[in-house]
């Protein structure tokens, strides 16, 4: 399994990017997935997952840092999953992670540990 993760770059305060995450080597729908971040010095920080249900839907969860103004989605076409950030700010400065569990894993985790395939992460500086 491979993640790819792409989207970061230099942006605004008040800006709205999207990350993605694209997986290659088996389908999303495998297993709970997440975004983590990592800020400069600091521990990397749970962000948020989505869960899968019996029926293949899924419902995502966030940390309370970031609730309100990221959202998760999955494009099952392509095989990807996106962040949508919003209302940038500064301390949205990081490293971010995309991360999926061991197949069957149906339930995301604010826990890094239970991740077992990552992607290389992607920069996103925020400029006030």
């Amino acid at each position: 399994v491979q993640l790819q993760a792409s989207g970061g770059g230099l942006l605004q305060a008040g800006g709205s990017p999207r990350l993605s995450c694209a997986a290659s080597g088996r389908s999303l729908s495998s297993s709970a997935m997440s975004w983590f971040r990592q800020a400069p010095g600091k521990e990397r920080e749970f962000v948020g997952a989505i869960s899968w249900s019996g029926d293949s839907t899924y419902f995502p969860h966030y940390s309370d840092s970031v609730k309100g103004r990221f959202a998760i989605s999955i494009d099952k076409a392509k095989n990807t999953m996106s962040l949508q950030m919003n209302s940038l700010k500064s301390e949205d400065t990081a490293v971010y992670y995309c991360a999926a569990r061991s197949r069957g894993y149906y339930t995301g985790s604010p826990y890094s540990q239970e991740y077992i395939y990552w992607g290389q992460g992607t920069l996103v500086t925020v400029s006030s």
